[in-house]
C-alpha cells in the first residue's frame, strides 16, 4: 500500500491552484505497480514503473 501511495503523490501534477492535473494518469501508474507485483507481467504498452516514482519521501 505504501509504494503505491508513493507512485501516486510521485507522479500527480498540480495546477497554480493546488489541483491535480492528471490524477487518472497517476492512478494507473500505481495500478500498474500492483497488476506487476501480482501478475510479474506489466499490461501491454504500459512502460515499466521508474525509480523515482517509488521513491518514499
Amino acid at each position: 500500500m505504501e509504494i503505491r501511495v508513493a507512485i501516486f503523490a510521485n507522479v500527480l501534477e498540480l495546477d497554480a491552484q493546488g489541483e491535480p492535473v492528471n490524477e487518472k494518469h497517476a492512478e494507473r501508474r500505481a495500478a500498474t505497480w500492483l497488476n506487476r507485483y501480482c501478475t510479474g507481467e506489466l499490461h501491454p504498452g504500459e512502460p515499466d514503473i521508474e525509480p523515482w516514482e517509488c521513491q518514499l519521501h
